[in-house]
């Protein structure tokens, strides 16, 4: 499991770095816990810092940003991804427990599925945003990680089928981030939309990303822009009503428009990096909107 997985690398590196702050630099213990707790951090700025200058090179059309605001973005994509890979994900049931499905609400459940290299975790904040104000929500933990796309369909259809079957509704909500847009639309491609009321995607590469080149496994491969994969599934002719939610300074999905999708109601917003929508209350505000005007009509 990922989380697992984090936890024995969040313990090598916690060693490694001590171990060169005690008998390298002879620091105290006091002094080696504030170098491990630095080189861990710095090591994860560099990563985030480094999809904004690819992001820099990979430009798309954009609403122009302050240098406050530009700021104010990478430093809430840096938190997101220190709580994503740090604190949640490699500790996960601790944070999400179980999924709290319940028939007798009169909407459509909700399944979130999470995207490239996460698990359920991700979603920690927006489902308790969800929740508070009234929505059933059900997640998935897609394993192995850098398995192909369509190797998750049948454990998607799987626990569909499970959310539909304790919550009594006839269909529900698909909310993909990133990747998990794509799986939800390939869902839809190969059992149809009969269970599916609506699928709405944050930050999904429908058109692929330039960063996927540097990604592990089959499912980066399918993700490059041009790829067999991708232009199979641009031939889908079986899709519910789509939302795509996307950021127009997205750091992950290069170039950001790729995550434009035709015929679906797309819906841009800026100053948002890709994991910082998984904890943005801008993304939850659009998310609950988007869900409450289609209850309406």
């Amino acid at each position: 499991m990922l989380s697992i997985t984090l936890r024995i690398f969040i313990a090598f590196e916690i060693l490694f770095y001590a171990t060169i702050a005690r008998y390298y630099f002879d620091a105290s213990a006091l002094g080696a816990g504030l170098l491990t707790l630095y080189c861990m951090l710095a090591a994860r700025a560099m990563i985030v810092a480094s999809t904004y200058v690819i992001a820099r090179r990979t430009p798309s059309p954009a609403w122009p940003l302050t240098v406050l605001q530009t700021l104010r973005m990478v430093l809430a994509e840096y938190a997101a991804f220190i709580a994503c890979f740090l604190l949640i994900i490699p500790f996960e049931k601790w944070w999400m427990g179980a999924d709290r499905l319940k028939p007798g609400n009169d909407r459509p459940p909700l399944l979130l599925i999470h995207g490239y290299g996460c698990s359920r975790g991700a979603w920690w904040w927006l489902r308790r945003r969800l929740e508070a104000t009234g929505w059933t929500v059900a997640t998935i933990s897609l394993e192995p990680i850098y398995a192909s796309i369509d190797h998750y369909i049948d454990p998607l259809a799987r626990r569909i089928d499970a959310v539909l079957k304790q919550t009594g509704a006839p269909q529900l909500i698909l909310v993909g981030h990133s990747m998990g847009g794509l799986l939800g639309r390939a869902y839809c491609k190969r059992h149809g939309v009969q269970r599916v009321a609506c699928l709405i995607t944050l930050g999904t590469p429908h058109a692929g990303s330039e960063l996927a080149r540097l990604g592990m496994g089959e499912n980066a491969r399918q993700m490059i822009p041009g790829s067999p994969w991708l232009k199979a599934l641009a031939h889908q002719t079986t899709l519910p009503e789509t939302i795509v939610i996307y950021s127009r300074h997205d750091n992950y999905v290069l170039p950001a428009s790729n995550q434009e999708l035709p015929g679906a109601i797309n819906q841009p917003i800026n100053a948002l990096g890709h994991l910082a929508m998984l904890f943005s209350p801008r993304i939850g505000n659009a998310l609950l909107e988007a869900l409450e005007k289609r209850q309406v009509r």
